[in-house]
């Protein structure tokens, strides 16, 4: 059970005891009788036989209230399609695996590329923004919720907590999402949240001029999480970035787009196991080569674990974190420079410390394992991470077309909705027999 305070200029939900998981699913039933649910999972391959993603499907499935479920699966050849089709066949909803490394989504993203109509990476964004495609294509959806696939605690409360603001018919939030502990067999995780973003805007707020927008993020107990939910109207007009400054650029989105007031996080569980990233290299040269890993980029997006591969890529996740931040501040009409970099690098470090005592406290109190010495090594990690995504910034074009929403796509392509539809429905055809 948490506190009910609230802080920062958004809503917070707390988790206050006070309803069964029975009454809320028959809440939930009812309004998405009303407003159609979809659910979107952005999956690697190598998830397929992770420890999480099968008691996962076998969670999602005794929920009646789930309408339908997009999947977009990455990184897989044929057989791993094949090997998709046969695990999410258990879905008594209908759903549909978006085959992203298919030769006809292949074709149909090429085609869309030469156009400027689709993202110019591959990565997370990429593969949530094809699934946005399809919900749209589908034309059922009026709340939309985005889900990790490697979380290994999942419950249908936990999702039910999540889409149940939007789906309250007096609340007029348009956009949630979840926060929660990171916490995994006695271990306090989410260090990226902990030790970069949250230390980075607090950070910021140091050396800038008062923002809104980053009051508007330091407002969020857990801005990386993954998990988020809000209505189709939203959606559909979202820019996404397709790397991992994903997380980020939603919430940069809905403040663009919204009153903060139509905004919430909601608190969905007391423990939240997504798989975990290695700590930071332990000397200089091994940090260099970390620092060129391509990190995975289907699933697990929440701070600190998700969506890391052989390669950790906590390098290349903190640096587009921190783009997408100053790419969000440049928006705002703020100016950065080489001496604010170096400023914000050194309040940065003081920040963390200072976090590092709080974070160890807590720890304590909780007979949670938290190695000071680790924490310390990768806030030198990140400190030398923001240095280069700083300088980076203010030395070379940092030039990052908008990817289109399905909106403006379709508006100039009007057949590419049907030929997505049309292209996922032949690969399962394709497929699932065989």
């Amino acid at each position: 059970m948490s506190d009910f305070f609230q802080n920062g200029i958004i809503t917070t939900l707390h988790d206050l005891g006070g309803r069964s998981d029975a009454c809320l699913a028959a809440a939930v039933a009812e309004q998405t009788q009303r407003l159609p649910l979809t659910l979107v999972l952005p999956c690697l391959h190598t998830e397929l036989r992770g420890p999480a993603l099968e008691p996962f499907v076998r969670q999602l499935a005794t929920i009646p209230w789930l309408n339908e479920i997009v999947i977009g699966l990455d990184r897989a050849d044929a057989a791993g399609f094949r090997e998709a089709l046969a695990l999410f066949s258990q879905l008594p909803q209908p759903h549909h695996v978006i085959w992203i490394d298919g030769p006809r989504i292949t074709a149909l993203n090429k085609e869309l590329g030469r156009q400027r109509l689709a993202p110019a990476e591959r990565g997370k964004g990429h593969n949530i923004w094809l699934c946005l495609g399809l919900v749209q294509a589908l034309g059922r959806a009026e709340v939309v919720a985005l889900h990790d696939c490697d979380v290994v605690s999942f419950t249908p409360r936990m999702l039910a907590r999540l889409v149940y603001p939007l789906l309250h018919p007096d609340s007029g939030f348009v956009f949630a999402k979840a926060y929660y502990p990171r916490i995994s067999a006695g271990v306090m995780y989410g260090r990226v949240s902990r030790l970069f973003v949250t230390p980075l805007l607090r950070a910021l707020r140091r050396c800038l001029p008062p923002s809104r927008y980053l009051e508007f993020l330091d407002s969020f107990r857990y801005p990386l999480a993954g998990e988020c939910a809000m209505r189709w109207s939203a959606a559909r007009r979202l820019h996404l970035p397709s790397d991992w400054g994903m997380e980020i650029g939603v919430l940069t989105e809905m403040f663009r787009d919204h009153s903060t007031r139509q905004l919430c996080q909601v608190d969905i569980a007391e423990a939240y196991d997504h798989k975990h990233q290695p700590f930071p290299p332990e000397t200089d040269h091994e940090m260099d080569h970390e620092l060129d890993q391509e990190p995975d980029h289907g699933g697990g997006g929440g701070g600190g674990g998700g969506g890391g591969g052989s390669g950790s890529g906590l390098g290349r996740m903190s640096r587009d974190i921190a783009l997408g931040l100053f790419r969000g501040l440049a928006a705002q009409g703020q100016v950065l420079d080489l001496a604010l970099v170096r400023s914000l690098v050194t309040a940065y470090q003081r920040i963390v410390l200072d976090l590092l005592d709080s974070h160890a406290a807590d720890a304590a109190l909780n007979g949670l394992r938290l190695d000071r010495g680790e924490e310390t090594r990768a806030v030198s990690f990140f400190a030398t991470c923001l240095l280069e995504a700083g300088r980076s910034f203010v030395q070379q074009d940092q030039l990052s077309p908008l990817t289109p929403t399905w909106d403006e796509v379709s508006q100039r392509r009007s057949d590419v909705l049907s030929r997505l539809a049309a292209a996922v429905a032949a690969d399962r055809t394709d497929h699932a027999d065989t």
